[in-house]
């Protein structure tokens, strides 16, 4: 398995892709054209045509044996910077009375466009049959999740100071979001999946125009609608998991349709950026194979070219990386290359 540049070619089956992350994934929706100038998008990106705050950078999890693709993820360079980027700000309101002596404070949500200008790692998924039920597939979830911070960690010039990502929010068993009945609902006349489809179309520009300047209060909402605010869908939870280990935290600032929770940190304190290092490559035949379980995550550094990929084995004291021929071939490198590498074991 290894991580690469979108590709004209994978249009069908990134539209394969797109038809299998159901509700609430904003960010792939089913539209051949819009999918089409995705791609067109992240090619310019990687071959370094776009401006640096309108590049999205869109990747794809390969398997070499089918050649199908397994997954994806993306960063985007710069939110906002074209299409208004909302939120929710979780925020507090105290009131009291000096005549009846009480105090109150009262939760309440403010229509924000605070991460105006902010990096986002976007629209991971990764098909259920690559998920960890065999060894093989033991860490694909996590390859595809870290290998954007080492990418960010080599082209850190290209991004700004700060990352976030957004979680897709609680759905019941009919498919519902009930945060979404229970307010955007009322301002919005058209369906969730509606809503939904357009914001993934880049069509932003009616959440400002709709809904309402000042803050909603909270207890007006239902129990189960207040119940989603800042929780995330059960299938985001790994996803969740693993950036809350990079140091990303939620402060506040959830979705306006379903309410999940948006996390974020400063890029160079993320993890996987701190503790990344570059090291020569060496290619020796007979190299044993990869470990059951990998631990060393390794990408090339150059942009057009990028791959990613698990290594069996990390640096000798010298700095240097002992590649076997598959490795090699994999990542497309040969010795004295280099390499930026991530022990993803090793403890912040």
């Amino acid at each position: 398995m290894r991580i690469r540049p979108i590709a004209p070619s994978d249009l069908d089956e990134l539209q394969a892709l797109a038809r299998e992350t159901g509700v609430g994934f904003t960010s792939l929706p089913d539209n051949r054209d819009f999918l089409a100038h995705k791609i067109d998008t992240a090619v310019s990106a990687f071959a370094q045509r776009t401006p640096v705050d309108q590049r999205l950078y869109f990747f794809v999890l390969e398997d070499e044996d089918t050649g199908r693709l397994a997954g994806c993820c993306a960063i985007e360079g710069q939110v906002g910077r074209e299409v208004p980027f909302y939120h929710y700000r979780v925020g507090t309101l105290a009131h009291s009375s000096v005549q009846l002596d009480l105090h109150r404070t009262i939760d309440t949500l403010f229509l924000s466009s605070d991460h105006t200008g902010d990096a986002e790692v976007a629209s991971l998924f990764l098909r259920p049959e690559y998920r960890g039920r065999d060894r093989r597939h033991e860490r694909n979830g996590a390859l595809l999740s870290m290998m954007r911070w080492l990418f960010m960690a080599e082209f850190r010039d290209s991004f700004p100071d700060k990352v976030l990502a957004e979680m897709r929010g609680v759905f019941d068993a009919e498919g519902k979001s009930p945060f979404w009945e229970c307010l955007g609902s009322h301002f919005f006349p058209m369906d969730f999946d509606e809503a939904d489809r357009l914001t993934g179309l880049g069509q932003k520009s009616f959440i400002g125009e709709l809904m309402p300047k000042f803050p909603i209060y909270t207890p007006f909402l239902s129990e189960e609608a207040r119940a989603c605010i800042g929780q995330v869908h059960e299938h985001t939870r790994p996803a969740l998991v693993m950036l809350k280990k990079e140091g990303l935290r939620w402060e506040g600032f959830i979705d306006i349709f379903d309410g999940g929770p948006t996390v974020e940190a400063y890029i160079d304190d993320v993890r996987g950026v701190r503790l990344s290092r570059t090291c020569r490559v060496e290619v020796k035949a007979g190299q044993p194979a990869q470990a059951p379980r990998p631990r060393w995550l390794a990408a090339t550094t150059g942009m057009a070219g990028f791959r990613a990929a698990w290594l069996g084995r990390g640096p000798d004291d010298d700095g240097v990386v002992t590649l076997s021929e598959a490795e090699a071939k994999r990542l497309e490198v040969g010795s004295g290359d280099t390499l930026r590498i991530l022990d993803t074991d090793e403890e912040a």
